[in-house]
C-alpha cells in the first residue's frame, strides 16, 4: 500500500496522520502523535468561547419561539438526514463515504455558523441560540441519531457492523468534546464576568485559525493519497450543501421570520459541526479514512460556500431583502 508521512512542521508538534489506501474503503488513517489531541483541544476551547457569549435569555428565546426552535431542530435532525440518506442510496456511495455523510449530519451545527451569520448581517442571537439549543442536545441526539441513520443505509450499516460501534462509546466522547467545555464556559462567565468579557474576543478567531491550521495541515500530508478518491466524495458533499441550505432557507420562509432571521435559520441549517464529526472518525473509524475525508472535504466545503453566501447577503441589506 502507499503510504505518505506527515509535513515536517506538524512533526515537529507531534500531530499529524499517515495514509494508506487502495479504494476508499481501503484508505486507512493512523493517527499520529498528538493529533487527535490537539484537534479534540480546538474543539474544546472553541465551544469554551461559544458557551462564554451564552446568556440565560439566549436560552429562553427558544421558550419565546417554540415554532421557529422545533422546525429547525426537526429540520437539522429529521428533514436534512432523511434527505442524505435518500443521497447515499441513489449515488451508491461507497460504506466509507456513506457513513461519514451520515456521521456529519448526526451531529449539531456549526458554530462557524454564528460567525457567518453576523458576516450576512443576519440575526446573531438567534444564530447564537440555535446554536446553543442545537449543541446541548448533541449528547443524547448524536449517538442515537448515527446509529439510526446509518442503519437504514446498507452501505453505512456495513461499516458499523465491521466495527462494532457502541452509542455509548460516541455518548461518552460527545460529553467529553461538547458538554464539558460548554458547561466551564457558562460556569465561567456566571462566576467572572470580567475575565471571561476579557477573553471572549480571542478566543473564538483564535482557536478557529489554530484549528484550520491543525486539520488542513493534518489532512494535507494525505493529499497524495486521498487525492485520488476525492471524485468519489466531492459530488457527494456538493449536493448535500446545497441540499441543506436550501432546506434551510424553505423553513426560514415557512416560519414567516422576517428576513434577518431567514439568514440566521439558513446557515445554521446548512453549515454542520465538521470538526466534531472528523474526531468521532478518527477516534472510532480511523480504518475507514473514507470517513474522515468526507468530514475534511466537508469542512472545508462549508466554509467556502458559507462566506460566499454570506458575502452576497452583506452587500444585500436585510431590510431591503424584507421588502421584495
Amino acid at each position: 500500500m502507499p503510504t505518505l508521512s506527515v509535513a515536517p512542521a506538524l512533526v515537529d508538534l507531534g500531530v499529524g496522520l499517515v495514509a494508506t489506501a487502495r479504494d476508499i474503503d481501503d484508505f486507512s488513517l493512523d493517527v499520529v502523535g498528538g493529533f487527535n489531541l490537539a484537534v479534540k483541544l480546538m474543539i474544546g476551547l472553541l465551544l469554551l468561547g461559544i458557551a462564554l457569549d451564552v446568556r440565560v435569555e439566549d436560552l429562553r428565546a427558544a421558550l419565546r419561539h417554540p415554532r421557529v426552535f422545533v422546525a429547525v431542530t426537526a429540520a437539522q435532525f429529521v428533514l436534512v438526514p432523511l434527505l442524505t440518506l435518500g443521497l447515499v442510496a441513489a449515488l451508491d456511495l461507497p460504506p466509507s463515504v456513506a457513513l461519514g455523510m451520515l456521521l456529519v449530519v448526526s451531529g449539531p451545527a456549526g458554530s462557524m455558523s454564528n460567525l457567518l451569520t453576523h458576516r450576512a448581517r443576519g440575526d446573531v442571537a438567534l444564530s447564537v441560540s440555535l446554536t446553543t439549543v442545537s449543541s446541548s442536545m448533541a449528547a443524547l441526539v448524536t449517538p442515537l441519531a448515527l446509529a439510526f441513520w446509518a442503519g437504514l443505509s446498507p452501505q453505512a450499516s456495513q461499516v458499523l457492523d465491521a466495527v462494532d460501534l457502541s452509542p455509548v462509546e460516541v455518548l461518552g466522547e460527545v460529553l467529553l468534546l461538547i458538554v464539558t467545555p460548554f458547561a466551564l464556559g457558562i460556569l465561567l462567565a456566571r462566576t467572572r464576568p470580567t475575565l471571561a468579557a476579557r477573553i471572549r474576543p480571542a478566543v473564538e478567531p483564535t482557536v478557529l485559525v489554530m484549528l484550520l491550521l491543525i486539520v488542513v495541515g493534518g489532512l494535507a500530508s494525505n493529499l497524495r493519497v486521498g487525492a485520488p478518491y476525492l471524485l468519489d466524495v466531492g459530488p457527494a458533499v456538493v449536493a448535500q450543501n446545497a441540499l441543506s441550505l436550501l432546506v434551510g432557507a424553505g423553513v426560514a420562509v415557512l416560519c414567516r421570520v422576517p428576513a434577518r432571521a431567514r439568514r440566521a435559520i439558513t446557515l445554521e441549517t446548512g453549515v454542520r459541526n465538521t470538526a466534531l464529526a472528523l474526531v468521532l472518525a478518527l477516534a472510532f473509524f480511523p480504518e475507514y479514512g473514507g470517513v474522515a475525508l468526507v468530514c475534511g472535504l466537508w469542512g472545508v466545503w462549508d466554509v467556502a460556500t458559507g462566506f460566499a453566501l454570506a458575502a452576497w447577503w452583506r452587500r444585500r441589506p436585510a431590510e431591503a431583502a424584507q421588502a421584495t
